[in-house]
């Protein structure tokens, strides 16, 4: 324990003080009560107490002036409360597959609502970034608590090109959580990254294996989100004002081999997304850390409350104070 005016603590001398006045009354008491009777009858004029409820008021008066004085000292508990810092980043696909209508209203809209979800219930102190990718993979906004800029990076998103570059999104997810750094003295904080795609790999010069294993190796989970179905379709206009539809089914298998691999979670529909479920696993892994805590208030509300007691004993048992 500490004490933010130590100095005080000199007070504490009024304790003894008070011990030895009180010893000194007592003795005087009993020669004032030698003269008005021999002492072999003081027994039987005057009730004796038994020891312990002589001493008792006193001892609680004096418990409590020693609580009182200590919180003019205005202690200061150590305590250990729980680290609000982690770290989230939210990858989102933005490839052509992502313009499909078969999560309604379109794949990458419905991806944009669950990460808005994640945003609205994110933590005091926890940051965001977020990574998107279609052919490559690009840090839209770098690791933030500003809440307000994570919704309007998330509102601009658009799709972009054909291609879909998963793994490349999600290894650039997993350095964006390995750059923040820890406090002073502390470790990196936990982190995790979630994954929004209809799956798939067409680019990139990682597979979605490597991906997971440097996922892994760095202590970083990454949980996936499958958004689409297997009957997805998109619109792609031709020369001639004509219009092509082509397949974009969803393919989850590589969603689901990234989140196993990583020690993360698998969602097989945007609909079953959680993010109170992600924010419970990484909060376990958020550590604690020490922290200075004020006590004078219960100090001094323990010194009242034992003078309280003491003076209330003395008064039924004596009809007098200590």
């Amino acid at each position: 324990m500490r004490f933010e005016a130590p100095e005080l603590l000199v007070f504490l001398l009024v304790v003894p003080a008070v011990v030895l006045g009180a010893v000194w009354l007592e003795r005087r008491r009993a020669d004032r009560a030698a003269a008005w009777a021999p002492k072999g009858l003081l027994t039987n004029m005057v009730p004796r107490l038994s020891g312990w409820k002589r001493f008792l008021p006193l001892g609680l008066l004096l418990a409590g002036l020693t609580l009182l004085l200590v919180g003019f000292a205005r202690p200061q508990a150590t305590i250990h409360v729980k680290r609000q810092d982690a770290t989230v980043v939210v990858v989102l696909d933005v490839s052509g597959s992502m313009a499909a209508k078969d999560a309604p209203p379109t794949r990458l809209a419905a991806a944009r609502a669950a990460a808005l979800r994640m945003v609205d219930h994110l933590p005091d102190g926890y940051r965001m970034a977020v990574v998107t990718f279609s052919d490559h993979a690009a840090v839209v906004q770098g690791p933030t608590d500003d809440t307000n800029a994570i919704r309007a990076v998330l509102a601009r998103t658009r799709t972009g090109q054909q291609g879909t570059a998963l793994a490349d999104g999600v290894v650039r997810g997993v350095a964006v959580a390995r750059s923040v750094g820890g406090r002073v003295g502390q470790r990196r904080p936990p982190a995790v990254v979630v994954v929004f795609s209809d799956g798939g790999q067409t680019a990139g010069n990682v597979s979605p294996q490597q991906a997971a294993t440097i996922a892994r190796k760095a202590h970083i989970p990454v949980s996936t989100v499958s958004v689409g179905t297997p009957d997805g379709v998109v619109q792609q206009q031709l020369r001639g004002g004509y219009t092509e539809q082509i397949q974009v089914p969803a393919q989850p298998a590589a969603l689901q081999a990234i989140a196993t691999g990583s020690g993360g979670r698998f969602y097989s529909h945007v609909i079953d997304f959680d993010p109170a479920a992600t924010y419970a696993e990484l909060g376990s892994r958020v550590g604690k850390q020490p922290k200075r805590v004020e006590v004078t208030a219960i100090a001094a509300a323990g010194g009242l409350a034992f003078m309280l007691a003491g003076g209330l004993m003395s008064g039924i048992w004596f009809r007098r104070m200590p």
